[in-house]
């Protein structure tokens, strides 16, 4: 007599199969990223990668809407407070300044999902929604150009603090801040 080898029943294999893709993508990049090392980083057999994603691209385009839905719900949370302009300036100095830009997996995923949507259309609404959630919020108190910019300000910190020893500090981003929003 035969035994059927019993199947495992794991209802979050989806989800722990586009967070170990986010591992893999923040250490070998998008361009290093496989089934294989997906699968193996999720504890997944290889072949339950194509019963859950039609290919690479979906995976990743996944992994990247789960991590910009991740970032963008922790600066919402924080803007949605926010009732006056000096609120909202300490809320974008916060966020500039915020602990979770000197996470260097925080870092490399947030370039390699930019990176990623230059090259591959599809995945931008995804990247242009995350950054329309801060915009949107900041021009209730500055208006459009003006989140725009301080939106763009905020990335240009991140960007220069993660390539140079040479940080701009809390009071440097502060002073600007303050300028910008006079």
């Amino acid at each position: 007599m035969t035994t059927k080898a019993k199947r495992r029943y794991e209802p979050d294999r989806r989800d722990r199969i586009i967070d170990s893709a986010l591992d893999v993508i923040a250490q070998y990049g998008v361009a290093g990223t496989t089934h294989r090392r997906v699968a193996e980083a999720a504890d997944v057999p290889l072949g339950a990668m194509t019963y859950y994603f039609k290919g690479m691209e979906e995976l990743l385009q996944e992994a990247f809407a789960r991590l910009a839905d991740t970032m963008s719900s922790q600066l919402r949370t924080t803007l949605e407070a926010v009732k006056t302009k000096e609120q909202a300036r300490q809320a974008i100095i916060d966020w500039a300044c915020s602990e979770m830009w000197k996470s260097k997996r925080n870092l490399i995923l947030a370039f390699e999902l930019t990176a990623f949507a230059a090259r591959e259309p599809s995945l931008r609404p995804q990247l242009e929604r995350w950054m329309g959630i801060s915009e949107g919020y900041l021009s209730q108190h500055f208006g459009k150009s003006t989140a725009k910019v301080l939106d763009a300000f905020v990335d240009g910190v991140v960007m220069h603090n993660i390539m140079s020893s040479n940080h701009i500090t809390r009071d440097e981003v502060t002073e600007f801040v303050q300028k910008l929003t006079a």
